[in-house]
């Protein structure tokens, strides 16, 4: 079986969130089990492309309506991630640094998706199944099924996974002539609300869809921003699927990035050692409980919560706390964040931006990790910290329902608040800290945290499963 994958992401060429995660490491896992998986994306001028070695293996021109345009396909010489890796590069349009924030992201994508299908076109290139990742991919099953210039792709079957169904990537009808020649008869399946939504078309054509957890595909019926009738009316062939996480490189056993690896024999000493050194890197005693906060600082993700919640816990003389905070995002939170540095020192700190071997040392050496999410398609941080032994706090929503038991439960590992709100929030805190002082049943949990099975190899049979079960187009 042969299967491409088509993002606007993958780790370690281009990650801004969870979606580049997977790309990165679905695809490696997919080709341990046999399938032959490879990775489509764009091009973008970044540390891994600088570094790295690639040859062109198809070049031409094409049309984003009426504008011309030349692409190439780049591909990944040494083949070191796993899987065949081709980048895409326009001039013009996919040859800058950053992945998204630009003013004609509508514009780089589609051509994106159109050089993508001329390229199969041209090429005679074969695949079993295209699987598409988020709305900047989402024109791809229609455009295969229902335009007349890639007709003799249709028997491709498709998937699409959504890893944020709050962002559909639409725009209006003026700018629907930069598709080729589609079926009139078709444009009802573009079109939400008067205009084009990739997102929606997606969802109605290809031969699946999945969310990247069970929760969060009955979530979208209830929040999707604007498409909650379209999931309830589509849920039938939607499946849910938990993300992995890469044990490769997620390993407190061999990770290059902290400095006392563990086994789950050695975590409670270790833990100890690697704790100390991030405590006196920030300025901490190691002697509180450390609590961190890692990822966007975004209302999705709860952070506006974070700066009256950090208040409360520091105001508190009877139980002094330590907390860390890794992120960027909100210029207002992150403001406030920063500001608190200078009123707390000695117990709070926040590195504004992103660190990759950081964000590794606070997962090895933090007691907890907050995640007081509103929406959480699937959540990897809680994966991450649930493999070094660090308890998460989370709101049951979306994947942390999915994959957080609360201690109260039999075989618990977690803290569930109930809801995203300061005062659920600080009451899961208070539970912390009263678990922390028994440090005895603390460290009895690490061993349940570390065997727990959030492995890429568990999610990608049940993949497999997915396109095995789709029929073959007549």
């Amino acid at each position: 079986m042969k299967v491409i994958h088509l993002s606007a992401e993958c780790y370690p060429v281009a990650k801004i969130g969870g979606l580049g995660d997977v790309a990165g490491a679905l695809p490696k896992y997919l080709n341990q089990l046999g399938v032959e998986a490879s990775v489509v994306m764009p091009f973008y001028e970044r540390k891994f492309v600088q570094e790295n070695t690639f040859e062109t293996v198809f070049q031409a021109n094409t049309f984003l309506g009426d504008r011309p345009f030349f692409f190439e396909v780049l591909k990944e010489a040494s083949g070191k991630l796993g899987f065949d890796l081709y980048l895409i590069k326009i001039l013009g349009l996919l040859d800058r640094t950053e992945v998204y924030g630009y003013a004609d992201d509508i514009e780089r994508f589609v051509a994106f998706q159109l050089a993508f299908l001329d390229w199969m076109l041209w090429s005679g290139k074969q695949t079993d199944i295209v699987h598409c990742h988020d709305h900047q991919t989402g024109l791809v099953p229609f455009l295969l099924y229902y335009s007349y210039r890639y007709k003799s792709l249709a028997h491709f079957r498709t998937v699409f996974t959504i890893h944020n169904g709050q962002y559909h990537g639409a725009f209006n009808w003026q700018r629907g002539n930069y598709l080729p020649e589609i079926d009139p008869w078709k444009t009802g399946l573009l079109d939400w609300s008067n205009g084009i939504n990739p997102l929606a078309s997606a969802v109605r054509c290809a031969d699946a869809f999945t969310t990247v957890s069970p929760s969060y595909l009955k979530e979208l019926s209830i929040s999707s921003n604007g498409l909650e009738q379209l999931f309830e009316l589509e849920k039938a062939h939607g499946t849910g699927i938990i993300n992995g996480i890469d044990t490769d490189i997620w390993d407190p056993k061999t990770d290059p990035m902290i400095t006392q690896k563990y086994t789950i024999k050695t975590v409670s000493a270790k833990k100890a050692k690697n704790k100390e050194l991030l405590c006196k890197q920030f300025g901490f005693s190691a002697e509180k409980p450390l609590f961190t906060f890692i990822g966007r600082l975004v209302v999705e993700k709860g952070a506006d919560l974070l700066p009256e919640i950090f208040r409360l816990m520091l105001a508190d003389p009877k139980n002094p706390v330590s907390i860390l905070v890794l992120g960027s995002g909100d210029e207002e939170t992150e403001l406030e964040l920063a500001a608190l540095k200078e009123a707390s020192p000695g117990q709070y700190n926040a590195y504004i931006g992103y660190n990759e071997e950081l964000a590794h040392r606070i997962y090895a050496g933090a007691d907890f990790i907050m995640m007081p999410s509103r929406v959480e398609p699937c959540g990897l941080n809680q994966l991450y910290a649930l493999r070094y032994g660090t308890m998460p706090i989370v709101n049951s929503v979306g994947g942390l329902k999915d994959t957080v038991i609360d201690i109260s439960e039999p075989n618990g590992y977690g803290i569930c608040c109930g809801a995203a709100t300061i005062n659920a929030v600080f009451t899961g805190i208070k539970r912390a800290i009263k678990l922390f002082k028994n440090t005895a049943e603390l460290r009895l949990l690490y061993p349940r945290e570390m065997t727990l099975d959030f492995s890429w190899g568990r999610s990608a049979k049940e993949y497999i499963h997915l396109y095995q079960s789709l029929k073959p187009k007549l």
